[in-house]
């Protein structure tokens, strides 16, 4: 989808190398090419919510939200991968980002995630979490997106509308537009927030423990990346 790029990469390659020789700075063609590669493609920050002593929401089946927000994550790592899109994680295994010094470890870990976010200078980020409710009966994945950011409403309808059309038809949440969420507010990428399902809706607990839905969430959660990154490259 990204082909009308190629042309365009190989001459600043060609024009890099050039400039390599004639400047006599010694760097590798093999960087250089790297570094083009590496630019030229869209590139997508994967939050996955809470980790280390922050288990998130614990699941009417006593499933801790960190475990199953990391599972997904890493399946869409792959997913995007898969179709060429650059990916960074703020975190790959169970752990907090925060130093055992920090007083306050909650927002230490949120400032170290948007830390990565504003330095990778991402297309968009994608943070993955899990919902929870007082009653039992709340199910359906929904994306929260900042107010006021354009982006974020048409990257967070994009998701929605994948997530119902791939898990649940008669899911009729909506995207939402969210003013209080700290990782939304901080940034200053286009970031969305995504509550993959209800944890506390047994049916929706167990369904999420389970890997190949893990991978169906995840591979809706690409599709529509990969929509919005589209529309945005053809603006």
């Amino acid at each position: 989808m990204f082909s009308q790029f190629d042309n365009k990469k190989e001459i600043l390659v060609v024009f890099l190398v050039l400039f390599v020789f004639m400047t006599g700075l010694g760097v590798k063609i093999k960087d250089v090419v790297q570094t083009m590669k590496k630019s030229n493609r869209p590139c997508v920050v994967i939050d996955c919510g809470h980790g280390g002593i922050d288990p998130g929401k614990v699941g009417i089946n006593g499933v801790y939200e960190k475990k199953i927000n990391l599972a997904i994550g890493l399946y869409v790592k792959e997913a995007l991968e898969k179709k060429n899109i650059r990916v960074v994680m703020t975190r790959k295994k169970d752990e907090g980002l925060y130093q055992d010094s920090d007083a306050n470890k909650k927002i230490a870990d949120l400032n170290q995630r948007i830390a990565i976010m504003d330095r990778e200078e991402p297309d968009c980020v994608i943070s993955i979490h899990q919902n929870s409710f007082t009653g039992q009966n709340s199910r359906g994945a929904q994306v929260f997106y900042q107010t006021g950011s354009q982006n974020g409403e048409i990257l967070a309808k994009i998701l929605q509308e994948q997530l119902v059309s791939s898990l649940d038809t008669k899911n009729h949440r909506r995207a939402k537009a969210n003013a209080a969420y700290y990782l939304l507010k901080k940034t200053v990428a286009t970031a969305v927030i995504v509550e993959c399902g209800f944890l506390s809706n047994a049916q929706e607990a167990e369904r999420l423990c389970r890997k190949s839905y893990q991978r169906q969430v995840a591979w809706a959660i690409a599709q529509g990346t990969e929509q919005y990154l589209k529309e945005k490259r053809q603006k």
